[in-house]
């Protein structure tokens, strides 16, 4: 099966690019944007309309495979920033942006490298592991339709879909390979059955700048013709808007 898949270096000048950008706006809504107001260039309705947020969250994986287990908290890490477009004078706006997730997958499987089928192989009960997982990053356009009460209590529903950037795995553990007494460490990038589009409604709920979020994926991770398992993450989390 053809890939195309980012190296490490792109990816990072990427993430690098994204957060810049991410910094010059807020630099701009806290101090550029005061000064601008003086020349009347921005005025305050102007720097409302751009949001800045940063969220921690964990996945719930849904699977058809019996034999998989995942950790309970399988950390993740987003950072966005959106503009918002007022509907009228009501309190409800439409807000569209860019946004970076990594999701993270700790299971019992440890990569094989058969691209033929399924690409991870059981790790068994009597194999000692210290870790094993899968790490996912997007690079996301989130939609959202928001509703800002005077009490600051807000709530947001959208949408959104991502494109997989440097997807990889890393194992801890036995030497597999060898068969010696040694810890093995490896990490490989060039993972074959992934989907490279992940999509999804969203959910965010808060007051002033701490928020509730969920993301419910309608989209699976592997494709490989049904041999291999739906794999699925729902994701709980919170964020942090202050601006």
């Amino acid at each position: 099966m053809p890939t195309f898949v980012l190296g490490k270096s792109t990816f990072m000048k990427l993430l690098k690019h994204t957060l810049i950008s991410l910094a010059a706006v807020v630099l701009f809504t806290l101090i550029l944007a005061p000064l601008a107001g003086r020349a009347q260039v921005v005025n305050e309705a102007t720097k409302k309309r751009i949001s800045i947020g940063v969220g921690l969250f964990t996945d719930i994986w849904m699977t058809t495979d019996p034999d998989m287990k995942t950790r309970t908290i399988n950390q993740g890490f987003n950072v966005f920033g959106t503009y918002n477009l007022p509907l009228g004078k009501s309190r409800f706006s439409f807000a569209i942006g860019l946004s970076i997730s990594i999701h993270n997958l700790y299971w019992n499987y440890r990569f094989q490298g058969d691209s033929l089928n399924f690409q991870f192989a059981l790790i068994k009960d009597d194999q000692g592991y210290k870790r094993s997982k899968l790490t996912l990053p997007y690079l996301e356009i989130p939609i959202e339709f928001r509703y800002k009460a005077k009490s600051k209590f807000a709530l947001g529903i959208g949408f959104k879909i991502g494109y997989m950037v440097y997807a990889h795995s890393k194992y801890v553990g036995s030497d597999y390979l060898f068969g010696t007494t040694s810890t093995l460490v490896s990490s490989i990038k060039n993972i074959d059955n992934l989907e490279k589009f992940a999509y999804g409604p969203t959910l965010r709920i808060g007051y002033k700048w701490i928020h509730v979020t969920g993301y419910y994926s309608l989209s699976k991770i592997f494709n490989n013709n049904g041999k291999t398992p739906e794999m699925y993450p729902i994701s709980l989390g919170f964020v942090l808007m202050p601006f």
